[in-house]
């Protein structure tokens, strides 16, 4: 009988040193995947003493994969890729070529073929969308409009890299491969369209199909009250549908399970599905970082430490320079440029992917397979001190560079409101910043009434869209006093805040009352304690969003039953008729 445990015994490693290097790390006040890639080093087969298997560990993180781009999906709509597709396709495409021709220089410079310097340049080009979460969740960015711009960023890069996969195994002959295995009998062209064609028609099906079955079955799931049955739903869905992908449609994992979530989102139950998947998503998201350790070889730091030094600067610094500088292009605030250089100075699990594919080729030497891991550990063990680093680097740029503030401060057409704009919106005026879910419901019911009302807006393709429909709407981040200032605030007669930010509301509610002491004030907070702390400082109507749910259905209930109250009161005071 055959008693191997090998899975069991890599689970059991795994899970066991992550949670023991991952504890230390955060003691050393460093993040806790240092500690998990640590764990992945002493447990390859590049280290003494206990190893792990890597090729189940590797299939393990692939499900972690699956998992993590499925919650991507339950977050984040086709609407919100939508709102940032012009920021987000040009410099998405435009960045992995800058990044693919710098590892081409590079490459070049060491003597190595062009078809292992292409392969080399594009496995740096793209990032981790796993790192990328991590580092948004753990700063409270994922919901900013800086997040869904990065995002929405790595989305694309994803969809690039996944065409890239499909259509490598064909140039690879062209390119010099030596392993190539591609049937030159068939047109290059051929192979091109047939794989458009194919991704296109799982998206068309995912969009058009999945978008009406998956939340109907969901919603039978949950009518029968099992949780356990419910959460076996989620991740089924969410592995079936990218295994599926992968074997009828040729597309990835990752991408599968992101257009599953997508889909899913349209479901009522999309806030439960997420966090049903949330622990399952965590645990194999740390056997993710653990297996891309395993991988690493240690030894090419003391072989070639010139090398690995070259590769770690086009990953942290010249993607992240080449990123900012196209933020900057397209005339997005500094923030913006810094968070998204932040987002994209790390590579992961595509890169592992196309590395390996290009050594299997022919393309790539095998040193070129570990120069790109060991880039992806330096640069994933740096990405959290980057995000640490944005809001003291913003500061000391603004304060110390002159062209930093021009920069800030340059025209905008959407950053001010056209000359045309009719008086009944510069006074007397409701100023309501965000116009997102709750924001558009406001500014719906202003347009009911013939309430005149400025939109302040971060997202710049919104407002452009605002603009275009006759709405009044500046761009920009409210908490700037410009951005209030182009609203009108100072003879504005309310300023409602529609987005939850904590952070950032007491700032902008100072700038609106030294402009104008007698505005009155609305916000919104999803946070008790932060409710009750806003009230207690006057900081103006304060609505929490349990508190409010928990009235609506009260009044709704009250409202039910009160014409039987008073039926039933009017019975018991009728005077009594003598027969």
């Amino acid at each position: 009988m055959d008693h191997s445990v090998t899975l069991i015994a890599t689970i059991a490693a795994g899970f066991g040193l992550a949670l023991i290097f991952g504890f230390i790390a955060e003691k050393l006040k460093t993040p806790a995947l240092v500690g998990y890639l640590f764990a992945g080093i002493i447990l390859g087969p590049a280290t003494p003493g206990l190893s792990a298997d890597i090729e189940i560990a590797t299939e393990l993180a692939e499900i972690g994969v699956m998992l993590l781009m499925f919650g991507v999906g339950l977050h984040f709509s086709l609407n919100d890729l939508l709102a940032v597709k012009r920021i987000a396709l040009p410099g998405a495409i435009v960045q992995m070529a800058v990044a693919t021709i710098l590892g081409m220089t590079l490459a070049s410079w060491w003597g190595w073929s062009f078809g292992a310097g292409l392969v080399l340049g594009l496995s740096l080009s793209c990032a981790s969308t796993v790192v990328l979460l991590k580092g948004l969740e753990s700063r409270g960015f994922l919901d900013t409009m800086n997040g869904r711009i990065a995002v929405g960023w790595l989305i694309v890069e994803d969809l690039v890299t996944i065409l890239i996969l499909v259509l490598l195994p064909s140039f690879a002959v062209m390119l010099e491969g030596d392993n190539g295995n591609t049937d030159t009998a068939v047109p290059l062209w051929q192979t091109i369209s047939l794989t458009l064609l194919m991704v296109s028609a799982f998206i068309a099906l995912m969009l058009v199909v999945g978008r009406r079955v998956l939340p109907w079955m969901l919603w039978q799931v949950a009518r029968t009250g099992s949780r356990e049955l419910f959460t076996l739903t989620v991740v089924a869905f969410a592995i079936c549908i990218a295994y599926g992908a992968a074997v009828l449609f040729s597309v990835s994992f990752a991408l599968g399970a992101f257009f599953a979530g997508m889909v899913m989102r349209e479901s009522e139950f999309s806030h439960r599905a997420a966090e049903e998947s949330l622990p399952l998503r965590d645990a194999f998201a740390v056997l993710f970082f653990v297996s891309v350790g395993m991988l690493f070889d240690p030894s090419i730091l003391i072989d070639e430490p010139m090398r690995v030094l070259g590769v770690v600067a086009i990953i942290i610094v010249g993607k992240s320079i080449a990123a900012m500088l196209l933020v900057l292009m397209l005339r997005y605030p500094l923030n913006t440029a810094l968070t998204v250089a932040a987002s994209l100075g790390q590579i992961g699990e595509f890169s592992f992917i196309l590395a390996g594919l290009g050594l299997s080729l022919g393309l790539m030497p095998a040193e070129g397979l570990s120069l790109v891991l060991a880039g992806a550990l330096i640069s994933i063990a740096f990405n959290p001190i980057a995000f640490a680093a944005i809001a003291p680097v913003s500061k000391w740029v603004m304060r110390h560079s002159a062209l930093a503030r021009r920069l800030e401060s340059r025209d905008d057409p959407y950053a001010e409101l056209p000359m045309s704009t009719e008086r009944k919106y510069l006074e007397g005026q409701v100023v309501l910043v965000g116009y997102g879910q709750v924001g558009k419901r406001i500014a719906n019911a202003l347009n009911e009434q013939d309430i005149p009302y400025i939109i302040a807006e971060q997202n710049r393709e919104r407002v452009q869209d605002l603009r275009k429909k006759g709405v009044a709407a500046v761009t920009g981040n409210a908490v700037e006093p410009s951005v209030l200032i182009q609203a009108h605030i100072a003879d504005a007669a309310m300023l409602v805040i529609a987005v939850p930010d904590p952070l950032n509301v007491r700032q902008m509610i100072e700038t609106a009352r030294t402009l104008n002491p007698d505005i009155e004030i609305v916000l919104r907070t999803n946070n008790e304690d932060e409710s009750e702390l806003l009230r207690k400082d006057d900081m103006g109507t304060v609505f929490f969003g349990k508190e409010e749910l928990a009235k609506s259905m009260t009044n709704h209930v009250l409202q039910r039953f009160d014409p039987q109250a008073k039926k039933s009161e009017q019975n018991n005071h009728k005077p009594i008729q003598s027969k």
